[in-house]
């Protein structure tokens, strides 16, 4: 795993994966015709909120659901915990702290779960039970949960790596004199 943390840092791979995330969340799933908000970007959701949302996307919007959720929802969690592990792996404070770089893997393995839980509702929907959607709701809860946990990591980490290099080059050119 330590390889792939390496390989996630590397400025290439932060680069190619922060636009790509990005690219996912501006332009890709916002163009999406749903019909409606996505199940996956709400906190939490009841099952009575979840079929009426359902139905509120139509056939052919919870089919498209359906499809983004198991195709381009499972490509989205790998660029963005590539782009966070690998910042936080590659800022890291000191060397034991690269653990730290499993907490966006955790949160993409429980946005995988998710998806799996949103696309067998939409294909089962209206034959949808009350167990699956509480599931599916606690996947999007634990979620959201994590997200800010690994985004305040990584770009916290980015931006004390950014002040320590600031001070270095200001040092070092006021310094000489």
């Amino acid at each position: 795993m330590r390889s792939y943390f390496e390989f996630a840092g590397r400025t290439r791979t932060l680069a190619v994966t922060f636009a790509a995330t990005a690219a996912f969340l501006v332009v890709v799933f916002p163009s999406l015709p749903i019909g409606g908000e996505m199940l996956d970007m709400k906190p939490g959701y009841s099952h009575e909120e979840a079929m009426a949302s359902m139905a509120e996307y139509g056939p052919d919007g919870r089919t498209t659901y359906a499809w983004a959720s198991a195709v381009l929802d499972t490509l989205l969690p790998i660029f963005y915990v590539t782009f966070f592990a690998g910042l936080i792996y590659r800022f890291r404070l000191t060397e034991g702290t690269w653990i730290l770089a499993f907490i966006p893997v955790i949160a993409g393995l429980g946005d995988l779960a998710e998806n799996a839980q949103i696309t067998a509702m939409l294909l089962q929907y209206p034959n949808v039970g009350t167990t699956q959607v509480a599931w599916a709701s606690a996947f999007t809860m634990v979620k959201g949960w994590i997200i800010p946990v690994y985004m305040v990591l990584g770009l916290g980490l980015l931006l004390v790596a950014g002040s320590r290099c600031a001070v270095r080059t200001i040092r070092d050119h006021w310094g000489s004199d």
